[in-house]
């Protein structure tokens, strides 16, 4: 039998479920997952592998309209996910009527490739908002395949992806067989330290916030960290700190257990905050982040 191998691209508004979704493809958290619109700021890969296919999915930050570099560049990652598809994902969720960005909308709309239209969220729906929302997709993107799926609680996630693997091209492996995804260990530490920032504090603090994991050393039995979470004012890096040095604690404790789920060892972490002024708009920063590259 042929092997298949192939990029499926996941793009789709903010918090409609695309990093939930990946997670379940692959069975491990490569993408962090909160209730906040922008979590997912870098396009990752995360490798799906079986004895006759290699599933290469790509998690991409949801699509709005940029108001500053940062943003800028998250949208030129959805751009390169639509240049480089084998199979596009087109994910949205029940009560949804359009996409942010008309432009990559009609793009979805003439796309060349296999669409697949992902209703994500029916769990929260009923029987007959469920039909009227399918008949809605079916007539806007009528190029499309259109699922109903709920990536949380894992319905339709497993025939959807039997579908994707029908719909790959022949083709040797782009990756090696025992490869998860192509970002570096450091950048799993960086994204699990941002995850708890983004759940534990408001308002603008988690956007103003970039991690740098400068120390990763792994011996045997533990892996000891050092990361400088940066923000864009002193106001901001006192916030972060909190009374004694409270709130840092706990961001620190929670992406530890994280980490060393995510590992399988040991943790040591240390936490510093910095200030970084103005990174967001700064395009040396920005692609020091790995942004813009």
């Amino acid at each position: 039998m042929a092997h298949k191998a192939g990029f499926v691209n996941i793009i789709g508004n903010p918090n409609v479920g695309k990093s939930t979704l990946m997670n379940a493809f692959i069975g491990e958290k490569l993408s962090i997952i909160t209730s906040k619109a922008q979590t997912t700021r870098h396009r990752i890969l995360g490798i799906v592998n079986g004895d006759e296919f290699q599933v290469i999915l790509s998690d991409t930050p949801g699509i709005i309209k940029p108001a500053y570099e940062l943003q800028e560049s998250m949208m030129g990652f959805v751009k390169s996910a639509f240049e480089d598809a084998d199979i596009l994902i087109y994910m949205v969720e029940i009560g949804e009527k359009e996409l942010k960005d008309e432009a990559f909308f009609n793009k979805i709309q003439s796309a060349k490739i296999p669409v697949l239209l992902l209703l994500n969220k029916i769990d929260l729906s009923d029987q007959e908002k469920l039909e009227e929302q399918m008949q809605f997709w079916i007539q806007k993107v009528p190029n499309a395949e259109v699922y109903p799926i709920s990536a949380l609680e894992n319905f339709n996630v497993k025939e959807v992806f039997n579908r994707l693997v029908e719909l790959l091209p022949d083709s040797p492996a782009f990756y090696p067989k025992d490869q998860l995804t192509d970002k570096p260990e450091r950048f799993f530490v960086n994204e699990a330290i941002r995850e708890k920032i983004l759940l534990h504090y408001k308002k603008e603090i988690p956007y103003a916030v970039e991690v740098e994991t400068e120390e990763f050393v792994e011996d045997e039995d533990i892996i000891r960290i050092r990361s400088v979470i940066m923000v864009e004012r002193d106001s901001q890096k006192g916030i972060i700190i909190g009374h004694k040095g409270s709130a840092l604690k706990k961001v620190g404790t929670e992406a530890r257990k994280d980490l060393e789920k995510f590992f399988g060892k040991k943790i040591h972490i240390e936490l510093y905050v910095k200030i970084n002024k103005n990174w967001r708009s700064n395009q040396r920063q920005l692609k020091r982040f790995g942004y813009n590259n």
